[in-house]
């Protein structure tokens, strides 16, 4: 199954804020593009308006005819705005009186609604677009009214080019405001997400025994998820509660039992009569101890298992704990003529657990008494390797036979040279696992002449 990428509420948040942002940009721009761009047409419109009334306030009427003085002031202010060029036609119901005859007149339901004030309308004019003003005037000829159309037309360059200036600035402007709400945005999430953040760290600096509720304060929002985190908390501390609770008395109820067993096949063993019920006896006891052997470190390492995340870390004085070993292991060595011989540095006290050191030194040492032919010695050391205290099992035991250490530290995996030998393939599981939760390691090797040297390396700060 595909590992699917954690979703990011941070990553989720920024972009929907960008995108909000980029909405907006955008909208700004076009609002802005257009406000701007109808002002500019309505600014030039009324330039041109006021031109082209201009023009029609010097028409003049009499007995001699239609007259017009063009006032070339009109002229100028429409060329002081742009370089466009610029066209008029004054146009009668004889004809052109005067200006360009091509010009297009206004259309006609406009002249129908009359054009007392100017009326404007855009068309196709000599290969370009003109933006032209109509305005209409009546005018007295030999005492007969005649009306009279003003036009005046100028082309849209200019228009068009303060209409690129404003569409170029208000894209400036929407750029500057996404890249405003983009930092702001930065700012929000940040903000938004830091409570999160807060209540990580507050869990994060928790020490693996500290199973308290989380009462740390959080926005109401994060309620819910508070509650459920001292929910799971409460039911955690209940399940190790049981956890230890179950593995206290299966040791009690497993181990008792099974030596008291061993005890009466042992008597009845010296009380039987016959060959076959001796026999029987020392299978019944080998089974025993294969059990309470098995059983022994299936707990062990049941509390090993326990402790790791849960560790009773306190000065260990392990100059004292190999003391302690020597002595308890010391009748088990005599009985099979061996010789334990300790050599120990002075340290300083180490942080350490000491019930799950002196678990993974019990099964070095019960592994080495084990193996080891009678009238042999077992040397147990204590030094110092690179800022880290190293304590030494050597034995002339049967070795490794050519097994390495990954396949003799897995579950229940032993040699191909111990199938006689009572285990539960556990020992050196328990001590590599009691190695690797204090930061440090296990190593086992030959050694020169036959046995092995196991080696345990736990930091000494």
């Amino acid at each position: 199954m595909a590992r699917q990428t954690p979703l990011s509420l941070r990553r989720r948040l920024m972009l929907q804020l960008l995108a909000l942002a980029a909405v907006l940009a955008i909208l700004l721009y076009i609002i802005v593009r257009t406000v701007a761009g109808d002002a500019a047409r309505e600014t030039l419109d009324g330039v041109l308006g006021a031109a082209t009334l201009a023009i029609a306030d010097e028409l003049r009427g009499g007995d001699g005819g239609l007259t017009i003085d063009l006032p070339h002031e009109a002229f100028a202010i429409l060329g002081s705005i742009s370089e466009d060029r610029i066209f008029y036609r004054i146009l009668t119901q004889g004809g052109t009186l005067t200006g360009y005859d091509d010009l297009p007149p206004p259309p006609e339901e406009a002249g129908r609604a009359g054009l007392s004030q100017p009326y404007f309308y855009t068309l196709p004019y000599r290969d370009t677009e003109v933006r032209i003003a109509a305005l209409q005037r009546t005018v007295l000829v030999q005492d007969r009214p005649m009306p009279v159309t003003v036009m005046v037309a100028q082309t849209r360059s200019g228009q068009e080019a303060v209409a690129a200036q404003v569409a170029n600035r208000a894209a400036a402007l929407g750029l500057g405001v996404f890249v405003l709400a983009a930092v702001l945005s930065l700012i929000t999430t940040s903000s938004a997400l830091r409570p999160i953040d807060r209540l990580a760290e507050a869990v994060g600096r928790r020490g693996p025994r500290d199973l308290r509720a989380v009462d740390h304060p959080t926005p109401a929002e994060l309620v819910p998820l508070v509650l459920a985190l001292n929910g799971f908390i409460a039911r955690l501390r209940a399940a190790l509660s049981r956890t230890e609770t179950f593995i206290t008395e299966a040791a009690h109820h497993i181990r008792t039992p099974l030596a008291t067993v061993r005890a009466r096949a042992e008597i009845a063993l010296r009380r039987a009569e016959t060959e076959e019920a001796r026999e029987t006896l020392r299978a019944v006891i080998r089974a025993v101890e294969e059990s309470a052997r098995s059983a022994s470190q299936l707990l062990d390492h049941a509390t090993v298992v326990y402790r790791t995340d849960r560790q009773a870390r306190a000065p260990v004085d392990l100059p004292a704990l190999l003391a302690g070993l020597e002595r308890s292991f010391g009748p088990t060595a005599e009985l099979k003529d061996l010789t334990l011989i300790t050599r120990a540095e002075a340290l300083p006290p180490i942080p350490g657990d000491r019930l799950l050191i002196e678990a993974a030194l019990r099964n070095l040492m019960d592994n080495a008494v084990k193996y080891s032919p009678p009238e042999s010695d077992i040397t147990l050391s204590l030094t110092t390797e690179n800022e880290m205290a190293c304590v030494s099992v050597r034995d002339r035991g049967r070795g490794l036979s050519g097994s390495d250490q990954s396949s003799l530290t897995r579950r229940f995996g032993r040699g191909e040279n111990v199938g006689d030998i009572v285990g539960s393939g556990l020992g050196l599981t328990i001590v590599e696992e009691v190695a690797a939760a204090h930061g440090g390691r296990f190593s086992i090797e030959e050694r020169e002449g036959g046995g092995t040297c196991a080696a345990l390396y736990l930091p000494l700060v």
